[in-house]
């Protein structure tokens, strides 16, 4: 049983690693999971294809999801506190959802 959680959680770690520098650009950095979905949601926001493109190239797919799923829950989180209301409320009226 411990083999398979084991086994489970280093796939997900693996999926959260920056890939490799092909050496092809020794000045390129490598960026994580968090800063690719900040890029990635600020260009959708901008309608920027370029930067989207480029911040979708920084991690796998897997951990952009992850990043921009935690990005939406902070944002969330500190709209809620701003307009002191629940963070239902808040998400509900971001994507233009009645009130529950």
């Amino acid at each position: 049983m411990w083999g398979r959680v084991r086994k489970a959680s280093a796939r997900f770690l693996r999926s959260l690693r920056v890939e490799a520098d092909t050496g092809k650009d020794k000045d390129r950095r490598t960026h994580n999971l968090f800063e690719a979905a900040a890029v990635y949601v600020s260009a959708r926001a901008e309608d920027d294809q370029e930067q989207i493109d480029e911040a979708t190239g920084w991690v796998s797919p897997e951990a952009l999801s992850f990043g921009v799923s935690e990005l939406a829950c902070r944002a969330v989180i500190a709209l809620a506190r701003e307009r002191d209301e629940s963070p239902q409320t808040v998400a509900r009226s971001l994507l233009g959802l009645p009130a529950a």
